[in-house]
């Protein structure tokens, strides 16, 4: 192992001086108005990196000391000893540096909107009746995800099927780095199952697709009051006897784009309002983000491009008990866990997956 080699990889001087230029920066930051979320993401990230490259260092240098006794020494004892310790000392070498390669890919993917919530949209596809409940079933998973990891998640809007499935459903999941979790899961999902509809016992395929944005704030789109047009009407289906007595439902649409939403969760047209034009500003936003991907020439233009939309993504097969995502070429097994929300060692496997094949294909 040639250790001085392996020294150069890494600056840890450099690493150290924009760590310590970004406490500096905390510490002024009440007077300055800087992002403090953003600086306290940089100065963590920093933090760790510069833990990580100090302690591969102090293994260089064990190493080291290690080899010059295996050299040197004429002690049978001493040197069996050091044999042992420079083997286990290129294990520990090899851990962190892929600790190091695995923070800096991260820090390459992250995005500026991890951080924030998200509106989550799902849509029966192909498959009739199953195709709805099957919509039904990923939102109830989502759901279950989402009460696990400490976050909260409304209804904004829902269109339910005569079966008790979900045509369309889209929610806001509010909580930590709800993004960041959630945003490779965007695209279409299939599942392949006996429906029970179906008399017969075949197997049956369905579709639904999954939309993930980021949710918009007052700031990050304007949106003009002459731009836009508002419908109120009486809420449809089951809403209680308040609901469907007032015209509290409210549809916008939005005319330079024909971007429509509506909402009639509450009895409230002010509320309705307000969860739809919640929506209404995640999905321009949403739109803004795809095009300014869309001009740049990066590996994070495929993250969450117009494209990944249409993609299937992912199956869900009952008969075989697998869940299989096609991005990574990936199963896992125990499908009923997985849609009861046991979704971490997928999230964490495909973000992994697909960076490393941005990484591989920007080579």
């Amino acid at each position: 192992m040639d250790t001085d080699s392996l020294r150069k990889k890494y600056s840890i001087k450099e690493i150290e001086g924009k760590k310590k230029e970004l406490e500096k920066s905390m510490e002024n930051a009440h007077n300055t108005g800087v992002d403090m979320s953003k600086l306290s993401s940089d100065l963590s990230y920093y933090t760790q990196l510069f833990n990580s490259i100090q302690k591969y260092m102090k293994y260089l240098q064990r190493y080291d000391e290690a080899k010059e006794i295996l050299n040197q020494s004429e002690d049978t004892e001493l040197k069996d000893l050091a044999k042992a310790e420079i083997q286990q000392l290129e294990e520990n070498i090899q851990d962190v540096d892929e600790e190091i390669k695995k923070m800096q890919i991260e820090r390459e993917f992250t995005d500026e909107d991890d951080n924030r919530n998200v509106i989550m949209e799902i849509r029966a596809g192909a498959g009739g009746e199953e195709a709805s409940l099957f919509a039904r079933d990923l939102f109830e998973m989502y759901k279950s995800y989402s009460t696990k990891q400490g976050w909260s998640i409304e209804i904004m809007d829902s269109n339910t099927s005569e079966v008790g499935g979900y045509k369309e459903i889209i929610a806001n999941i509010v909580g930590k780095n709800v993004y960041k979790r959630l945003k490779y899961e965007s695209g279409v999902h299939r599942v392949q199952r006996v429906p029970v509809t179906e008399s017969s016992g075949r197997i049956h395929t369905s579709t639904a697709s999954v939309a993930i944005m980021p949710e918009a704030k007052d700031i990050d789109i304007e949106i003009k009051q002459e731009d836009l047009r508002i419908d109120v009407m009486r809420a449809s289906g089951a809403g209680g006897q308040c609901v469907n007595k007032t015209d509290s439902a409210v549809r916008i649409t939005h005319i330079p784009t024909e971007i429509i939403v509506s909402c009639q969760e509450t009895k409230h047209q002010a509320q309705n309002k307000e969860k739809a034009m919640a929506n209404l500003r995640s999905r321009l936003y949403d739109k803004k983000k795809m095009e300014e991907d869309a001009k740049r020439s990066s590996m994070r233009s495929s993250q969450i491009g117009s494209a990944m939309r249409a993609e299937k993504i992912r199956t869900y097969n009952f008969p075989q008990n697998r869940v299989t995502d096609h991005r990574i070429k990936k199963s896992w097994h125990n499908i009923e866990a997985i849609l009861y929300g046991d979704l971490d060692e997928i999230i964490n496997d495909v973000k992994e997956g697909i960076q490393m094949k941005m990484i591989n294909n920007g080579k």
